[in-house]
């Protein structure tokens, strides 16, 4: 069986949406579900969030709308956003990181409107998935945290989505498709067209100051 690792944060809705499409990839692949800090990603490599620049913040929300639209996916965003993502990571890595924890964290957030913040809500999940608090601050629970952001950057990762198969990086909800085509074994990632692409040479560097 074929191992696909699935690179994504409860903070994003691309990847509430991605996960609610995951039973479209082929039955034979394996995911192995990889929760990461995206502020760690953004971080490493000198990047921005979409919500962190303000006309890309109301395009992404609106986007995601249509995207949950055309998929028949509820989408509720929640009070605010951005939040800290940090309990839910660290609650999807305690109780094993299965697809059945994956799902019900991102429902929580992105179909009910939930956030960690909310006392009353976050209780309620926590007794509905037999957890507690204590169990998100284990040293174990941290470390692989940090180790899952580490084989990210070591895999290329620089946003989430991202599914890694192969060696090879599928980021975000939009390459769906393409990445069902890979596993399917589509002709064209031996074509000379994705070649040429692969070895596009740099240009003009952009001046930061």
């Amino acid at each position: 069986m074929r191992q696909l690792d699935w690179y994504f944060d409860f903070i994003s809705p691309f990847s509430y949406l991605q996960s609610e499409l995951l039973h479209t990839l082929p039955a034979d692949i394996e995911i192995r579900f990889k929760p990461v800090l995206f502020a760690g990603l953004l971080n490493h490599w000198d990047n921005k969030g979409p919500a962190e620049i303000p006309p890309k913040r109301l395009w992404t929300f609106e986007h995601c709308a249509w995207l949950a639209h055309k998929h028949g996916v509820k989408l509720t965003a929640p009070a605010h956003h951005p939040f800290n993502p940090l309990p839910l990571l660290r609650l999807c890595i305690a109780l094993g990181g299965t697809q059945e924890v994956v799902r019900r964290l991102f429902r929580y957030v992105w179909r009910d409107g939930h956030l960690p913040t909310e006392a009353e809500h976050w209780q309620a999940l926590l007794r509905e998935l037999r957890a507690t608090t204590e169990m998100l601050d284990a040293p174990h629970v941290k470390q692989q945290l940090r180790n899952n952001g580490e084989q990210a950057i070591a895999a290329g990762v620089f946003g989430v989505p991202t599914a890694v198969v192969d060696g090879r990086s599928f980021w975000g909800l939009d390459a769906t498709d393409m990445l069902i085509a890979y596993l399917h074994g589509d002709p064209f990632f031996q074509s000379e067209q994705l070649k040429l692409a692969q070895t596009l040479p740099q240009g003009v560097h952009r001046n930061k100051t």
